[in-house]
């Protein structure tokens, strides 16, 4: 066993050891509520654990298998809705009827990009309370921290079964990899589309990525400067405690858009093969497939489903609709489908930078990926248990993401290993999920941060815009989401006069809060570090990060050692 998952499961175990004895910390609004709705909350517990006995009653005494699918960049209404579908011009007839299947959870709330998204679910808490609100497209030297405690390793502890495949994007040092954070199995790409399909070979000919490569370099003075995809690594895979390795991409090889297509289909066959090897192996299991597509940037070599629309990211949507109908359909054929909670959801809003090439623009909401608006944090959101949760129903109180680390967990009787030693964000929302309850609800805000900094507050159907320093909160933008669905109408008297001074209240004790849990910085580390078949072109790439890092302090008086080497920004 590698010393960083040692380190990694002693580390879960001596949370785990403190859990039974204490609540789990949470952050100052949630006290707030518990104060006016104890009695309810203590009364919906008792209801909650008496259907949840029964299933496992019902179920050979285990608790449910999950599923979790997280699709990228995917905007409110693109899923689900046949008559948006149609306004498109697209079709994804497989998650429409298996929405019909599910629970949609009308608020859900992410992160404004990718990787804090996928910290938020995996860890239960804000990725700024772990440096990790950032997305990082190539060599950087830093990721998620083996000291966080992921929704993989509480499940372990309980005696899951875990595995990733697909997309996993925190970090590309060796103790932020899903291989090491809790899953028993993991193939997954180190970094994300910006390497893959933004700035790979088709993509530059096709100038998707500009001033990259295609030009005379003879000017050229930095080869440094610009990132070679091919030289990056790409997709990786490994057991826990085992080697790592590579795989599909060989010494001097090309990264391109055939590549990409390959490592996506390489994706869906995977999943499919971990989920009939879980379900053969007895113990309840926790199945990640996060897809790379809809992204698709470029044209070359294209084939499959073709749409109306015809957007780059529309038609691979399109194929992803018919992926997620394969997988639907196994867990149909292996008889799992009824003991198995399936969550599918986007984790951000529209990559509307290739807009409208990629045939997804904002429908309802504001703005999309990287934007605190709506339309950047506001997505499709579906979890289907049969005969527990509603189907075809409707959950009109705010979610947020790392809601799903807490919730999913109390499904799977594994709450009291969420570590009790730290503030976890994510809030058990099992009775509003149960029963289909909106006043069962245990989130009636989320504070939404831009990297590091709060731009927003949503609290009830109300929406603050942060004033920016010195400006008074009675005259900040506020809007009615219920009214005003594309924040254009602001009401700033209306709300300002009674409200602005409450919102102010709500980030203060937030940031109160803070001081006895204080951010901590990500994990650092040299990228790449443990894998067997380090191709000599990404030992290349690293060395090149490396003496940037160095720049940093070369020139001080005590030399290059002086203070060390830090993240760069």
């Amino acid at each position: 066993m590698k010393p960083i998952t040692v380190i990694a499961t002693v580390l879960v175990s001596a949370a785990a050891a403190q859990a039974e004895d204490a609540p789990i910390i949470h952050d100052a609004e949630y006290y707030i509520l518990q104060a006016q709705h104890a009695e309810a909350w203590a009364e919906d517990d008792l209801q909650v654990n008496q259907r949840l006995d029964r299933f496992r009653e019902s179920n050979g005494g285990k608790p449910p298998n999950i599923v979790s699918v997280l699709i990228d960049d995917i905007g409110f209404g693109d899923l689900g809705i046949p008559e948006l579908n149609a306004v498109r011009g697209y079709e994804t007839p497989n998650i429409n009827a298996f929405s019909d299947e599910a629970l949609r959870m009308v608020r859900m709330y992410t992160e404004p990009s990718c990787t804090p998204t996928r910290v938020a679910q995996m860890t239960g808490r804000l990725p700024v309370r772990m440096g990790m609100g950032d997305t990082s497209v190539d060599i950087s030297g830093f990721g998620l921290p083996g000291g966080e405690v992921t929704l993989a390793e509480v499940l372990k502890e309980a005696g899951y079964a875990t595995s990733h495949v697909g997309k996993w994007h925190m970090g590309d040092i060796a103790e932020s990899w899903a291989m090491n954070q809790g899953f028993d199995y993991a193939q997954h790409a180190i970094h994300q589309q910006g390497q893959l399909t933004i700035f790979n070979d088709d993509a530059i000919r096709e100038q998707v990525s500009v001033a990259i490569m295609d030009f005379d370099g003879s000017y050229t003075v930095d080869n440094w400067f610009r990132p070679d995809s091919s030289a990056m690594m790409t997709v990786i895979e490994g057991e826990a405690g085992g080697p790592i390795r590579e795989i599909r991409m060989e010494t001097g090889e090309r990264w391109t858009a055939a590549k990409y297509d390959e490592m996506n289909q390489a994706f869906q066959d995977k999943t499919l093969e971990e989920l009939e090897r879980l379900v053969g192996g007895g113990d309840p299991f926790f199945l990640q497939y996060w897809p790379m597509v809809p992204l698709d940037n470029t044209r070359a070599g294209r084939d499959g489903p073709e749409s109306v629309n015809g957007g780059l990211y529309v038609d691979k949507m399109q194929m992803l609709d018919r992926w997620l109908g394969e997988l639907f359909e196994q867990m149909d054929t292996l008889g799992v489908a009824d003991n198995t909670i399936v969550v599918v959801m986007g984790d951000n809003g529209h990559f509307t930078k290739y807009a409208p090439q990629s045939g997804f623009t904002p429908m309802i909401y504001k703005g999309g990926k990287g934007d605190t608006t709506e339309g950047g944090v506001r997505v499709d959101a579906f979890i289907r248990w049969p005969g527990m949760i509603e189907a075809d129903g409707l959950l009109n109180s705010i979610v947020h993401v790392s809601d799903l680390y807490t919730t999913l967990s109390r499904f799977a009787g594994a709450e009291g290993y969420i570590p009790r030693d730290r503030l976890v964000d994510g809030v058990d929302q099992s009775a509003a999920f149960l029963f289909s309850d909106e006043s069962k609800a245990r989130r009636d805000h989320v504070i939404l941060y831009s990297i590091n900094k709060p731009e927003a507050i949503v609290k009830d159907k109300l929406k603050l815009k942060m004033p920016g320093p010195g400006e008074n909160p009675i005259v900040a933008e506020f809007f009615d989401l219920l009214r005003d669905t594309r924040e254009e109408y602001a009401i700033s008297t209306e709300v300002g006069a009674w409200g602005g001074q409450e919102f102010v209240r709500i980030l203060g004790r937030h940031m109160k809060r803070k001081e006895a849990f204080p951010d901590t910085p990500p994990a650092f580390g040299v990228p790449y570090e443990g894998i067997e078949n380090l191709r000599p072109e990404s030992q290349a790439a690293v060395d090149a990060f490396l003496v940037k890092q160095e720049a940093v302090v070369a020139a001080t008086p005590d030399g290059p050692d002086a203070g060390g080497t830090d993240r760069q920004e």
